[in-house]
């Protein structure tokens, strides 16, 4: 008879290093496996309309150029959409790689530094894509675009 039951050691105690300990900053954790499954289901959607818009509709592919990303990110609606996408993406994919730092780096000082490196570059492209999203002006100088003046 083949069972997949954990069966115990015979002393009856859990080896310690199986033990939770509830001092170990489990809300924390709980909260991050949480925003990675919401977060999930957000992007999704998010992602699939993205695609939908660009590539689907009108001209599809052929149609993206810059006037294509001017007159969209002229809306604010889109703007929040690639805002939402961005923040995210990023948090999403932060939170996933923290979590295989933590899971494979064996030592602290690594563990730090990784993570350190990790927040650092999330930081950046994070406010970077921002400052692209609000201050991106089609009226280049010199430029014949219709909307500019």
């Amino acid at each position: 008879m083949a069972t997949t039951e954990f069966v115990a050691p015979r002393s009856g105690r859990i080896d310690p290093k199986y033990n939770r300990s509830k001092d170990k900053g489990g809300n924390f954790e709980m909260a991050a496996w949480l925003f990675m499954r919401l977060s999930g289901l957000v992007l999704v959607v998010l992602i699939f309309a993205h695609l939908f818009v660009n590539l689907l509709v009108d001209e599809g592919v052929h149609g993206i150029d810059f006037g294509f990303v001017a007159g969209k990110w002229a809306s604010p609606v889109w703007q929040f959409w690639d805002l939402a996408m961005l923040w995210l993406a990023m948090l999403h994919g932060t939170n996933g790689v923290r979590t295989i730092i933590n899971d494979y780096a064996d030592k602290d000082g690594t563990r730090f530094w990784l993570k350190t490196v990790l927040y650092f570059c999330t930081v950046a492209i994070i406010v970077l894509g921002t400052l692209v999203i609000f201050t991106f002006d089609p009226c280049i100088p010199g430029s014949t675009l219709e909307m500019c003046p």
